[in-house]
């Protein structure tokens, strides 16, 4: 199994990794974020910064929707109020504005559907073959639905995702606590279980968690970026770990 032998599972990530999706993600902040700004930038008579793809890659990528609001607001030095439950996705407010990217989002991938990465199918088959559990992680409240429209649902035996951590009260990424919550369910010590994973974030949660073997993969290159962050080893294709 190559860079996989001797491992007793593997946790996955979900969009850009599994799926494309990380794009319609990337697409939906972009346009959120970006009418956001150009409208405070009216208001308050200063030049609009948008929204770019390094921006998506520090903030936003793998952590939790409402957490990726305020880490990109920080980053640009601007406070919203928190907002409630019964904000619509009109409101400017942290709850508002995550709800209306999750809201673009789902249309998009109603429109567009969901491309699933070969080369994680491939990888994926092959480690149910060979006995590996493999587990999903992700910060996606969608993933549910994402894995069932992409019929991939019967390749994984478990998944700890955005509602699965809701309900526990799990931190999202970059902490590790999903993955550590992952490898639990499967019943696997960490340190027999790989993490992959194509955010910065996600990384940071595999070192942060004491897996045995963090993978980064390399979608949109930023290679070197995954192993500062704290990959072991950064691959383009998952096909690569089972030659």
């Amino acid at each position: 199994m190559g860079e996989l032998d001797g491992f007793d599972a593997v946790l996955f990530d979900l969009d850009g990794v599994i799926t494309s999706t990380a794009d319609q993600h990337y697409a939906a902040w972009k346009e959120m974020f970006d009418d956001f700004l150009r409208r405070r930038a009216e208001r308050l008579g200063e030049p609009f910064r948008p929204f770019e793809r390094d921006d998506y890659n520090r903030y936003v990528d793998g952590v939790p929707r409402y957490d990726g609001v305020r880490r990109f607001l920080e980053a640009r030095g601007i406070r919203l109020e928190e907002g409630g439950a019964d904000d619509s996705p009109d409101d400017e407010t942290v709850l508002g504005l995550g709800d209306r990217k999750n809201d673009l989002v789902n249309r998009l991938i109603a429109e567009q559907g969901v491309k699933v990465y070969d080369d994680s199918v491939v990888l994926l088959r092959h480690l149910r073959r060979q006995g590996v559990k493999t587990a999903l992680v992700s910060s996606s409240r969608n993933a549910t639905a994402v894995l069932e429209v992409a019929r991939l649902t019967d390749l994984f035996d478990t998944r700890v995702d955005g509602e699965v951590a809701a309900e526990l009260g799990l931190a999202g990424k970059p902490s590790p606590q999903t993955f550590l919550a992952a490898a639990d369910r499967l019943g696997v010590p960490h340190h027999r279980a790989v993490v992959v994973e194509d955010a910065l974030s996600g990384v940071e949660a595999g070192r942060a968690g004491g897996f045995g073997l963090v993978v980064g993969v390399d979608r949109v290159g930023q290679a070197q970026a995954l192993r500062d962050h704290g990959a072991d080893l950064v691959v383009a294709d998952l096909a690569e770990l089972i030659r």
